[in-house]
């Protein structure tokens, strides 16, 4: 049976509801083909109006995740995907797989963005990696983990590979507040300043096998 949910902000309500009921429906909670509780259960629960609930299931119902069936109810569909948003997913990730996710998607478009540059990606990327180094040297922690998050995200956009540059801004975001967590200080980001220039100079240099050794290198330090 699900927990009663604690009382909704009355902001987004119905992206709210949308967002928990994907959560339980990621979760396992509600099986394909089960039947989910009436509205007025569902109101209870949320706490929220009829009207709020019925925008949720329309939004969820227009998406393919449930079925509105007229006298009989709301059942889930069966899912052949990710029905959870992979931002909300991430949250709920371990470190290590997030740590296989990441030095797969970084050495990627580290190899792409070697072989796909343009002078304005380079003087992007050479900006951000002074401002890391200043911020390291400067100790201000929480400007380094911004400064290098934005290199990063600076390299998937030079990768030219759009799936690949969505990707890692949504993995991005999780791996802000992780370094956040990680990091109290910037020793870390100094002592990686030199293998991240090396990075980047095999950027420059179009050379792929050298920006996947790099890149390799920074992931799994």
């Amino acid at each position: 049976m699900m927990k009663t949910i604690n009382h909704l902000q009355r902001h987004s309500l119905a992206d709210a509801v949308v967002s928990r009921l994907q959560q339980q429906l990621s979760f396992g909670e509600y099986q394909p083909g089960e039947k989910l509780p009436s509205e007025p259960e569902l109101m209870e629960k949320f706490g929220v109006g009829r009207s709020t609930i019925r925008e949720a299931i329309r939004i969820l119902a227009n998406s393919g995740q449930l079925s509105v069936r007229q006298g009989s109810g709301t059942f889930v569909e069966q899912q052949t995907g990710i029905a959870e948003p992979l931002s909300i997913r991430l949250k709920r990730a371990d470190t290590k797989d997030l740590d296989e996710v990441r030095q797969l998607l970084e050495m990627k478009i580290a190899e792409k963005a070697a072989l796909h540059r343009s002078k304005k990606d380079i003087e992007k990327m050479k900006v951000l990696l002074k401002k890391r180094s200043i911020a390291a040297k400067a100790g201000d922690t929480e400007a380094a983990i911004l400064a290098d998050i934005q290199f990063h995200v600076a390299i998937a956009a030079a990768s030219r590979n759009d799936v690949l540059a969505d990707l890692y801004k949504t993995f991005s975001e999780h791996l802000t507040r992780h370094f956040r967590h990680l990091h109290h200080n910037t020793e870390a980001f100094i002592r990686t300043q030199s293998w991240h220039e090396s990075l980047l100079k095999s950027i420059v240099d179009q050379d792929p096998e050298k920006a996947w050794h790099w890149s390799s290198k920074i992931v799994a330090h």
